[in-house]
């Protein structure tokens, strides 16, 4: 055990409990399991019951089994992850249906849920985050290399559709698994023994050769889905990276190994997967309400020791399976194979103990139906399988690229790492709110620079018109200038004054001592003047009328300390608005 890498990224204490699992119990196991997905009802007479999740939990959890591994509650999908496979128009579907809409919704069940294989229950949104939230979560745990095994028994339900829910299956938990998985792994292998095709997942990857799709399922042409024939083996550059193995009613365990173990075999030696992910439908054992396979717990459970026995990080994951108790029991033991650990046929106390009545035992026996895989046609679908796969390049090797630490939003800023939204991921929804954010500043300071424009213009008018009115006063009043040199004209208006000492060295003045000082330059003395001046109350057809002789008086007083200031005599006052002005 001293050769296994642990994640850097785990603190000293999950390391350590991490080496404490590996050295007692043979793998890391990562459990993901919320309590909620119990609550669920499809209908009362719909043969899926999502309260075999909870029981498989009680017996884990009686036999001891949770403290052996870490067990997780997932974080629930958000809409914006479930877009990665399913349409955005199906995914707001499954937000907004409720039984009183289903029918207005998918057009009188033309579309999204066609047929009455899924019912439109209360908070079947919720019931499908929980299932894709626990396997998205279980491959970001086998990514980082926290553990080796990670188990979602929530999951696994594979005939959902890029748009469409289909044989109890509303969001395919599996495809969104993989993908995560490829952030990683060049090459992932999906393995099915559902009793029934998983055609949502070899559909979702039926065209690349970065996932091996190998189903084992119950095929006569009538079969749910229908599809899965051996002939069915990918398309495009996808061709010959799927393996359907169908089968006929009746297979028990020795024949069921048979085929398992050298196709599986074959597999990993050809196409070398970097991980693995099983989908442990419990409709293939034996007495399930909708299949015709015949298995028994053990032969069940022995494939999943199998592919175990690789070494190659992996997800195990539910699926179908409509005999509940038969179910429970049979993950339950599953999760104690993955662990190395060996369990007690007699079933401990549990919440549900009276299900497992008269025996009490943990078993799934097989019963005596006729076998109809003969050897020869087991043989046959074997070697069509093998020859397949030699058809094909060893290995195929794939473009990886570094995969970022943090998530998209916050490399692209619009999500702060330190505030932990749980809508971090929805880049979409961040995106829009910075942007606008971004428009309502940008506007707010067009609106304060055209503001800043129209006073502007205001005052250049004011400024104007008190110069018109000023002439007129000097026509007026002509004769009290007699006795002094007359300005220049550049002083008949405050504008012009300023641009035209605008390039002198700047003269500072200080107010309250009228010494040189490093306070204010002439530039703002001007402009205090211009402000000054242009505060006066009134307009000039009222001045004219009734206060010309108070504004002649201050004209001629602003003309003569302009004159001092030039000539070197006394600093140019500051003045201010007020009576008279």
């Amino acid at each position: 055990m001293d050769d296994i890498t642990y994640n850097p990224g785990l603190n000293p204490g999950e390391q350590r409990d991490a080496k404490e699992k590996v050295l007692h119990h043979g793998r890391r196991v990562s459990y993901f399991y919320d309590h909620d997905v119990g609550n669920y009802s499809f209908s009362q007479n719909h043969p899926m019951k999502p309260h075999r999740m909870r029981i498989t939990h009680n017996i884990v959890t009686a036999y001891g089994l949770i403290d052996k591994m870490d067990v997780l509650r997932p974080k629930r999908a958000t809409p914006s992850q479930i877009t990665r496979f399913h349409t955005d128009d199906y995914v707001d579907f499954l937000l907004k249906v409720t039984p009183e809409t289903v029918n207005e919704l998918t057009g009188h069940g033309t579309r999204y849920m066609v047929g009455d294989d899924c019912p439109a229950f209360e908070g079947v949104f919720e019931f499908c985050s929980i299932s894709a939230g626990g396997s998205i979560s279980a491959a970001e745990r086998l990514n980082l290399g926290a553990c080796e095994t990670a188990i979602n028994w929530a999951g696994g339900l594979h005939h959902a559709k890029k748009r469409e829910a289909s044989g109890f299956c509303y969001v395919n938990d599996i495809v969104l698994g993989i993908l995560e998985l490829l952030r990683v792994h060049p090459r992932v292998l999906y393995i099915d023994i559902d009793v029934h095709h998983g055609d949502g997942v070899e559909e979702a990857f039926f065209t690349t050769d970065r996932v091996f799709t190998c189903s084992f399922h119950q095929f006569d042409g009538n079969f749910f889905p229908g599809s899965g024939d051996v002939r069915d083996v990918g398309y495009g550059k996808g061709k010959n990276y799927a393996a359907n193995i169908p089968l006929r009613d009746g297979i028990d365990d020795e024949s069921y190994a048979s085929i398992f173990k050298p196709v599986v075999q074959h597999i990993m030696d050809w196409y070398q997967p970097g991980a693995v992910v099983i989908q442990c439908g419990g409709d293939s054992l034996a007495g399930d309400k909708l299949g015709s396979l015949n298995l028994s717990m053990k032969g069940h459970g022995e494939c999943v020791k199998f592919v175990q026995d690789f070494g190659l990080p992996t997800m195990l994951l539910g699926g179908g399976g409509y005999t509940v108790k038969n179910v429970a029991r049979t993950w339950a033991n599953e999760t104690a194979i993955v662990l190395g650990e060996e369990l007690d046929e007699d079933m401990p106390y549990n919440e549900y103990f009276e299900y497992f009545g008269p025996r009490f035992k943990l078993e799934s026996m097989r019963s005596n139906m006729d076998n109809q895989n003969s050897p020869e046609y087991l043989e046959n679908i074997k070697t069509r399988i093998i020859e397949s796969l030699r058809s094909m390049p060893f290995a195929p090797s794939v473009g990886m690229h570094e995969v970022p630490s943090i998530s998209v939003g916050e490399a692209i800023r619009v999500v702060d790492s330190e505030e932990g939204s749980e809508d971090e991921d929805d880049v979409d929804v961040q995106i829009s709110h910075r942007l606008t954010d971004i428009h309502r500043s940008s506007a707010r300071k067009q609106a304060k620079t055209a503001s800043m424009a129209r006073q502007q213009q205001r005052a250049n008018a004011r400024a104007s018109q008190m110069d018109v009115d000023g002439d007129d006063e000097e026509d007026h009043h002509h004769h009290h200038d007699q006795n002094h040199t007359s300005p220049p004209d550049f002083f008949s208006s405050t504008s012009r004054f300023q641009q035209s000492f605008a390039s002198r060295p700047p003269i500072l003045y200080n107010n309250s001592t009228g010494n040189a000082s490093p306070s204010i330059s002439l530039a703002t003395v001007a402009e205090q003047m211009n402000i000054a001046t242009n505060g006066r109350n009134g307009s000039g057809a009222a001045r004219r009328a009734g206060g010309r002789s108070t504004f002649a008086r201050g004209r001629e007083e602003v003309k003569k300390q302009k004159r001092n200031f030039f000539a070197g005599g006394s600093p140019l006052p500051v003045l201010s608005g007020g009576e008279g002005w």
